[in-house]
């Protein structure tokens, strides 16, 4: 059977959305890493480099935005389920056009983490965009996605 044969397990049978029961499942470890990107001028990647953003130390903030993020994911998704977040890193690199982004998400439960390694390049995205908006209002933050993802039911997966 295929994916595009199974049911969509967030719909009831009258189509309605609702929340799938993992109960019974068996807790594994599993992992995801997600990505995303701030494109910043160079008037913020200078002051990124030199440390003279006005808001502070810009990828310490975001960084622990990151790891908040993860954990609140399941307060920002209706659908998602709280998990307990065992290990959550987010790095932040400078380069020469912006902020790369990348955070990793561990866990042993009942359902992946690839939410709370998305929520935790987002968030942290916004608190760099947060802390530079006053010296370049037209960061944007960009291709957020999936890097890999391992453990639970589907084994892992790496993008191509």
């Amino acid at each position: 059977m295929t994916s595009a044969d199974q049911p969509f397990t967030h719909l009831d049978s009258t189509g309605q959305a609702r929340m799938v029961d993992v109960t019974e499942k068996v807790p594994t470890v599993r992992s995801a890493t997600a990505a995303g990107f701030v494109r910043c001028g160079p008037r913020v990647i200078a002051a990124l480099r030199d440390g003279s953003t006005p808001k502070g130390d810009v990828l310490a903030v975001a960084r622990i935005a990151g790891i908040q993020g993860a954990k609140k994911t399941a307060d920002l998704l209706p659908l998602a389920h709280v998990i307990g977040v065992h290990g959550a890193v987010v790095d932040l690199i400078v380069q020469d056009d912006g902020v790369s982004i990348a955070a990793t998400v561990r866990t042993a439960d009942r359902t992946g983490v690839e939410m709370e390694a998305f929520t935790a390049v987002s968030v942290a995205a916004l608190a760099v965009v947060d802390m530079v908006k006053g010296l370049d209002k037209s960061v944007t933050i960009e291709n957020i996605r999936l890097l890999v993802k391992t453990g639970g039911k589907s084994g892992e997966w790496r993008r191509e």
